[in-house]
């Protein structure tokens, strides 16, 4: 059985920005592993485009400038 994003939380979705939050807290925490790990969990698992993860990252290391507009 695998377990999927409810469709509020989906690319698009209305609780989106909630994932992306979250994913700058799971990036910046030590605790979670590697790099590698985190990069093929939020984008395997929970479904971050590319474009996203770059987001997300940035916002973990530099306080978050983003390079596209929505």
């Amino acid at each position: 059985m695998t377990k999927t994003l409810k469709k509020e939380y989906q690319p698009g979705g209305s609780k989106r920005q909630f994932i992306l939050d979250k994913a700058v807290e799971y990036l910046t925490s030590p605790k979670y592993g590697t790099q590698n790990y985190k990069h093929d969990y939020l984008v395997n698992v929970i479904g971050l485009s590319e474009t996203e993860y770059l987001e997300v990252l940035n916002k973990a290391t530099n306080g978050g400038v983003e390079a596209w507009a929505n």
